[in-house]
């Protein structure tokens, strides 16, 4: 009897998790739409004075802490917390034919880059969070501070965040980065940000992504870039409610100043709403997730299937 190598075991477990999410997602949408409790206008001014103050309260407009990448400006309740799990497959969809990327069920079976977050209310508006990625094994520490919201005569919600990132597991090309997250909803259907970042260090982390011969995604790292440069971007993302726990949402990530290789980074996904649960089947020219990763861009003529898993703990 052939004996399966831990490789081949990693990536049979890794498809059969990815496809019973997916199925999870589909087969447990029309139960939640039909449980889902409808659109409702307050029946005061009162209650809706109180709901603006409730940070636990769900807000249909904003279901989820990032809009594909980049951050929004949800609040967290104090003393609870989210898990978010990212996943992007290396299997490039604009390469091959149909049947080719059916074989490998549209980049499935490539392998993925790996993300994991856990973030924590550690005051009233202020969040704290930290993020690992198999990208370059980089680990993220976050702070976002929220410090405006949106109500009566205030156009907007605000809120500053924070960062340091590094890679080989927070030992080495460190990237800082200061930025905000600003939003508008209109009404509970939609919602729309502009998210300045300034991150400094940005040309630290440019090793190309590769794959070995069992499907599995990483980088090589045998010649890494010396030089430190900054980036300047403006990302600009939106998200549209469909019925009452289904969205859509998009993102571009334009660089303004500073180190700008390549595309810039955009990012596309089909969401949907389960209780605490969120489902983001993602589309991204960029397998960054961090935000110095993002401000290094995309690829030109790639777009990677994906997806962003979040749960809410409050």
């Amino acid at each position: 009897m052939t004996v399966e190598t831990v490789a081949q075991r990693f990536t049979r477990r890794h498809r059969s998790l990815t496809l019973y999410l997916l199925a999870t997602l589909f087969v447990a949408a029309p139960a939640a739409a039909q449980s889902a409790p409808p659109d409702a206008a307050p029946t005061s001014s009162a209650a809706s004075i109180a709901q603006l103050d409730d940070d636990a309260a769900l807000d249909r407009a904003e279901p989820d802490f990032v809009v594909v990448n980049l951050p929004t400006t949800l609040r967290l309740p104090l003393y609870k917390s989210n898990f978010r799990l990212t996943h992007r497959f290396a299997g490039n969809l604009r390469n091959g034919t149909f049947s080719e990327q059916a074989g490998n069920l549209f980049g499935i079976d490539l392998g993925a880059l790996i993300g994991f977050e856990y973030r924590f209310a550690v005051a009233r508006h202020v969040q704290a969070a930290f993020y690992r990625s198999s990208f370059d094994k980089t680990i993220q520490f976050y702070g976002k501070y929220d410090a405006v919201r949106q109500q009566h005569s205030l156009p907007v919600s605000i809120s500053p965040v924070a960062s340091i990132e590094g890679t080989d597991n927070f030992q080495e090309k460190y990237a800082p980065a200061l930025g905000a997250a600003i939003s508008r909803e209109f009404g509970t259907r939609f919602a729309g940000y502009v998210t300045p970042i300034w991150a400094h260090n940005t040309a630290a982390s440019l090793d190309p992504v590769a794959q070995d011969h069992d499907g599995g995604a990483h980088t090589d790292s045998s010649d890494p870039p010396r030089e430190r440069r900054n980036t300047t971007y403006i990302g600009f993302g939106g998200r549209v409610r469909l019925g009452s726990s289904t969205y859509i949402a998009g993102e571009i990530v334009p660089r303004v100043q500073g180190y700008a290789p390549d595309q810039r980074a955009y990012g596309v996904s089909i969401e949907k709403r389960i209780g605490a649960h969120m489902f983001s089947l993602t589309f991204t020219n960029t397998f960054g997730t961090t935000f110095a990763q993002v401000a290094r861009g995309g690829a030109a003529n790639t777009l990677f299937l994906g997806f962003n898993l979040g749960r809410k703990f409050f």
